[in-house]
């Protein structure tokens, strides 16, 4: 039996409060992985501070400079379907439709959306050695069945994946993240909320003691004329990415005027790199360009035993994706281009 305190606030300041003065309390959303982290072990809160009830974060909202505000206690259901999301920023509701199972995207909030602990097989052990639940441990996934495992910004400590679809798509928008803490309100560009694992990899994001995530702001460029989230996995129901690729392009007589590209599932965070969108820039989107990009994105790609087939399933889908996103109808089943 694992006994616990359940504690229902109304505001920040509240939740802030409960969180320093109660030692090993956890903010609870949705819950849908804090669950699954409690069922196998891996957390033993005290304390259950439920932010659900909390008065800010609840809506979607457009900002004074023609962007959007996404309140991180929005389900990821209702902002998928979101009207202004469907239409403006596209990208985003395909990559969250792409993730988890409807019933889970209903629970879901979108600031736990961003905090998702990885899938990976041995942190998941709660017997086995892994470095992201006790540090210094080791990494059996190195040495071990690593099919699932990053080949991008790896340590000798992890090489775990991060699994969220969303983020995906908010690392392609450079989207930022709005947090409150005991020490007030601050911003994080999306780039530099996840970490690589480096030699601390159970430290995965930017948060501070107490902090919660209150909403996300989306620039005014929504890359809605061409996008394409292509989601490589298993199954096509309800399974993690072995890979997936967000791609926003603008186009202007016929040439690239601006690029991004994202990569899930290759990594400890949301994989970008300027570089690859820059080589774009000014050229025509054809499927050598593209290629090229890929080529540039992929640098310092590191096989494991098992996991090598993703460093040429990365560079096809990137090209597969750059082609989708010139025709955004193109995702639909059956009415993809080939490479």
């Amino acid at each position: 039996m694992n006994n616990f305190i359940y504690q229902k606030v109304h505001n920040i300041a509240e939740a802030t409060a409960c969180c320093m003065n109660t030692p090993g309390s956890q903010y609870v959303g949705g819950g849908t992985n804090l669950i699954d982290l409690w069922k196998y072990n891996l957390i033993h809160p005290t304390s259950l501070i439920d932010l659900t009830h909390i008065d800010v974060g609840h809506d979607v909202r457009e900002r004074d400079d023609g962007g959007l505000r996404i309140g991180a206690f929005v389900t990821n259901a209702d902002t998928a379907y979101h009207p202004l999301i469907e239409q403006r920023y596209p990208l985003l509701s395909r990559a969250i439709l792409a993730g988890a199972s409807g019933q889970i995207r209903n629970m879901a909030t979108n600031g736990g959306n961003l905090l998702q602990r990885t899938r990976c097989y041995y942190f998941y052990d709660h017997d086995l050695p892994c470095n992201k639940r006790n540090p210094g441990s080791g990494c059996p996934a190195i040495e071990g069945y690593n099919r699932m495992h990053a080949i991008l910004g790896t340590s000798d400590d992890c090489i775990a994946v991060y699994p969220s679809d969303m983020s995906v798509a908010l690392a392609a928008l450079e989207a930022w993240v709005n947090v409150t803490g005991p020490n007030g309100e601050r911003s994080i560009a999306f780039e530099q909320f996840h970490r690589l694992p480096g030699n601390t990899p159970h430290i995965e994001n930017d948060l501070q003691a107490g902090e919660i995530i209150t909403s996300i702001d989306l620039p005014s460029e929504g890359f809605a004329a061409n996008y394409s989230y292509l989601k490589i996995r298993d199954r096509n129901s309800y399974a993690f990415a072995l890979l997936s690729v967000a791609t926003g392009l603008t186009l202007r007589d016929g040439v690239v005027t601006s690029a991004r590209i994202a990569l899930g599932g290759v990594a400890h965070k949301p994989w970008r790199k300027v570089d690859a969108e820059q080589f774009l820039l000014g050229k025509t989107p054809d499927e050598d360009n593209f290629r090229k990009a890929a080529t540039i994105l992929l640098e310092g790609a590191r096989a494991f035993k098992h996991n090598g087939f993703k460093i040429e399933l990365a560079h096809r889908a990137i090209v597969r994706n750059g082609l989708m996103a010139l025709q955004p109808s193109s995702q639909l089943p059956g009415a993809q281009p080939s490479v």
